[in-house]
């Protein structure tokens, strides 16, 4: 199960997600649902569309299934999706 521990072993994909600060301030504010990951950027679905935001200089607001908030900052969440899950799992 995801929490606020563990969110950087797990897939972002389907989280509700708010960018609370951007190197670009159109980024800002932009909220939905992950629908992609890549190495650098985390594809939005909003309200409006969808917006591809860099992970590098910006700060996600994840709500997770169970209610609790966290802030994570996107350099933790730079490399490949699978990569960065693997260098998370405890041996």
């Amino acid at each position: 199960m995801i929490s606020v521990r563990n969110i950087l072993r797990h897939e972002l994909l389907g989280l509700e997600v708010l960018v609370i600060t951007a190197s670009n301030p159109l980024h800002e504010g932009v909220g939905g649902r992950i629908i992609d990951e890549t190495k650098n950027t985390v594809l939005i679905r909003t309200s409006d569309g969808k917006q591809r935001i860099p992970k590098m200089r910006s700060v996600f607001r994840f709500t997770l299934e169970n209610g609790p908030r966290i802030d994570v900052d996107g350099s933790a969440l730079t490399g490949s999706p699978e990569r960065r899950i693997s260098l998370h799992i405890k041996k």
